[in-house]
């Protein structure tokens, strides 16, 4: 049997006009990952408006497609290499990108930060780069675009990439490789630039082969966040998706904040005989006690998690509507839900200078990173954002709308008695 490509979920971000998507339509070019009549069109279209081949605007015509619904996913677009696949995050902006990532809905894990070689870091560079830091991406490729106009200068890029890894330094972010590229001729996209012969690394494409696919955690201890309870025949099916470590066949596990014991009676699958799922599986289990479990009860077995009401957290605030002291919001963390408030805003930052801008502050405004004390209406199951991530990020809800993203830094275990 032949064995299937493995996947990596990458995300490009940077400044606004910086060439994000004629990289992205450049990526598919090189790698024949887009149809040729599809190509044909846009060439076709590019010869009408007396223009050389746009490769954004192989962008612009999947966009189309999306929005019509048509022949592609509606938020992830693929290309390939010899050695895997790659599924491109999109990320259409940094509140998009945070949302998405701190949700868990399409996390990525590895990233490309975009710079234009001609305008230098900005401050929506600098930005973004914060969120990769934040959200603990440490697989990232700096690229410096538009290198042609420029006239592929060293000592242009040489200036450029000292100011970037300078601000990259300071929050803890070391690319694993700076590339000189103009996504527009291809140079240093998918083949070594004949116009940068100053430059001795990597393409984009080997740059991203030499990293790794992110390794399911089956060896942390199990997290399994319940999502829904379903009843089949005369079974009742806890489903979920294992976060971390694997659930099987007789374990024993409890649940909380509930701490309700049991023991796995059966790993349940569509049309599959299982025994065991590990961490990165969605999976159903049945246990061996008639219990009421609900959606928002974690499974656990092995090391314990912090159930807790109060921690500390960084937050970075999305919504264009300030955040104001003893405003009541919702908490979202897993499958997990619960109202909160803000106790304290220790220490708030700006995301482009990193400054600090106010302590024991009253409010957060847009694009604010605040780092502050919150506190849950009931507990809540929690791992700092550097163990096990999944239980680690949160998003907070004003109305219907996720208003900021938060990893979980410092965590308040309840005591026994108030369990």
């Amino acid at each position: 049997m032949r064995k299937e490509k493995e996947h990596m979920k990458i995300v490009i971000v940077g400044h606004v006009d910086h060439g994000k998507s004629t990289l992205i339509g450049r990526l598919f070019y090189d790698t024949d990952s887009i149809q040729e009549e599809k190509i044909a069109e846009v060439r076709e279209a590019c010869k009408t408006l007396g223009k050389e081949m746009e490769f954004a605007y192989l962008m612009d015509h999947l966009q189309e497609e999306r929005e019509q619904g048509v022949t592609i996913d509606t938020t992830q677009t693929f290309f390939k290499t010899d050695k895997r696949h790659y599924v491109i995050i999109d990320a259409p902006g940094h509140k998009e990108f945070i949302k998405n990532m701190i949700t868990g809905a399409s996390q990525a894990e590895a990233a490309i930060l975009i710079v234009d070689a001609d305008e230098g870091v900005q401050e929506q560079t600098k930005r973004h780069a914060y969120i990769l830091g934040m959200l603990g991406l440490k697989q990232v490729i700096a690229v410096l675009n538009k290198m042609d106009l420029r006239e592929f200068d060293k000592e242009r890029f040489e200036e450029v990439k000292a100011e970037l890894l300078k601000f990259l330094s300071s929050i803890s972010i070391v690319p694993s490789h700076v590339i000189p590229i103009s996504a527009k001729l291809g140079e240093n996209v998918a083949k070594k630039s004949g116009k940068m012969k100053w430059y001795s690394g990597p393409t984009i494409l080997s740059a991203l082969d030499s990293f790794s696919v992110k390794e399911s955690s089956p060896d942390k201890p199990l997290r399994f966040p319940v999502q829904g309870v379903f009843k089949v025949e005369n079974k009742r099916i806890l489903m979920g998706r294992v976060e971390s470590g694997t659930v099987s066949e007789g374990d024993e596990i409890t649940f909380l904040p509930s701490g309700k014991t049991a023991k796995v009676k059966s790993v349940e699958e569509f049309m599959e005989e299982r025994h065991s799922a590990s961490a990165g599986e969605s999976t159903g289990i049945t246990i061996d006690q008639p219990y009421f479990i609900e959606r928002g009860e974690v499974a656990f077995s092995g090391r314990k998690p912090a159930v807790a009401q109060e921690f500390s957290a960084s937050v970075f605030w999305m919504s264009p509507r300030a955040f104001a002291l003893g405003e009541r919001l919702a908490f979202r963390c897993a499958t997990q839900e619960a109202g909160c408030e803000v106790k304290k805003i220790e220490r708030k930052i700006n995301s482009s200078t990193l400054e600090t801008i106010g302590e024991n502050a009253s409010e957060l405004k847009e694009n604010e990173v605040g780092e502050i004390v919150l506190r849950t209406d009931k507990p809540v199951v929690l791992e700092n954002f550097s163990e096990i991530p999944e239980l680690g990020r949160f998003v907070l809800v004003r109305g219907e709308n996720v208003s900021a993203g938060g990893t979980v830094s410092g965590l308040e275990r309840l005591d026994s008695k108030r369990q």
